[in-house]
């Protein structure tokens, strides 16, 4: 069964033996040649065009459509939208301006309303997608005004993200699951503390910042989700932390963080809190006293003799009389295993 890449070759090779055959009779006939050279320039020509078509055509046809439609399958919602409207207002821009440019000489009023379209339409998607967190925002709070926005956050399910969850970057793959349904939401004041952030004169503090807003570029560009910059604020806090619980209660939405301070701030006032450590620590395998394991041993552990290793989820292996087989990959019993806020420790002997 032929490809439909297979059949537009042979559809550009045909038509570009019919061109290249047509242009080297013209041009035959242009430098006057005898009978004979002439189709010789005819045949060449024509398998000229006939390679050219054979090899060039899907990258000038297929290729590109495959291309764009892979991107808009991807592409975010808002980012769509942006462009959208972008091209909608350079069209108006443009049909306006036709006018005008219509009534100039010749070849210009042929030449001019095109450019003016092509030029229009570019800047506005230009400046429309650069913008598209603005947009986004300029929606949302046409539809706060309903009042049944409450009701509707909480109901599909929006979550309000914290800048450490932005920061650590595992909310971008858990996204991407589709283990999370709802809106993800992001305060302005959360996106303009990551900014600070991003600006701070400690280089620790801006490459931090930086991830953050590389993993929200990201989210918007790549998450199967609806990621939303929201101006919603409230008047009677001040520190961000207090903002984003008395956000939550507004909104009736749950927080998801990694701050073990807000976390217990929001818990005591009613707020529910999604930790992304409490949902790693979940999903690390479980074992059980008796039970083998392989770890290879890395480092010392506190105690005398200790050896310390690691599974693969990063759970933490202790193994006693381990510092004697140090780089070593060992065969180990489990005898205890120690839930902590940090993780889960295994202790576990040779």
């Amino acid at each position: 069964m032929f490809s439909i890449e297979f059949l537009f070759r042979i559809m550009g090779a045909i038509g570009g033996a019919i061109g290249g055959g047509m242009w080297g009779d013209d041009l035959g006939r242009l430098l006057n040649v005898a009978p004979d050279t002439l189709t010789a320039y005819v045949v060449v020509l024509g398998l000229i065009g006939f390679l050219g078509g054979l090899v060039l055509t899907p990258y000038v046809t297929i290729r590109p459509l495959r291309y764009t439609r892979h991107r808009l399958a991807t592409m975010s919602v808002g980012r769509l939208v942006a462009i959208i409207s972008g091209l909608f207002l350079g069209l108006i821009a443009a049909a306006l301006i036709s006018l005008p440019l219509s009534l100039l000489p010749s070849p210009f009023r042929q030449i001019f309303p095109l450019g003016a379209a092509f030029i229009f339409c570019y800047l506005s998607i230009m400046v429309l997608t650069s913008r598209q967190n603005d947009l986004q925002a300029i929606i949302s709070s046409f539809r706060s005004m309903t009042p049944s926005i409450t009701g509707d956050l909480s109901e599909n399910g929006a979550i309000l993200l914290d800048t450490s969850v932005i920061i650590d970057g595992r909310i971008a793959d858990i996204s991407k699951t589709g283990f999370i349904r709802g809106e993800l939401l992001i305060p302005r004041f959360v996106l303009m503390e990551l900014q600070h952030v991003a600006d701070s004169s400690d280089a620790l503090r801006r490459n931090r910042g930086r991830r953050g807003l590389e993993i929200l570029s990201i989210m918007q560009n790549e998450s199967p989700i609806p990621v939303t910059v929201t101006d919603t604020d409230v008047s009677d806090a001040r520190e961000v932390d207090s903002k984003l619980v008395a956000l939550g209660k507004h909104l009736k939405c749950p927080i998801m963080t990694n701050d073990y301070n807000l976390n217990r701030v929001a818990e005591l006032q009613g707020v529910s809190v999604l930790n992304i450590n409490d949902l790693a620590n979940s999903v690390k395998a479980a074992f059980l006293p008796g039970e083998e394991l392989r770890v290879k041993i890395i480092q010392d552990g506190k105690e005398h003799g200790q050896g310390v290793g690691y599974l693969e989820d990063g759970t933490m292996v202790v193994v006693e009389n381990g510092n004697r087989r140090m780089h070593k990959t060992l065969n180990v019993t489990v005898t205890k295993v120690l839930q902590t806020t940090a993780g889960r420790m295994i202790f576990a002997r040779m």
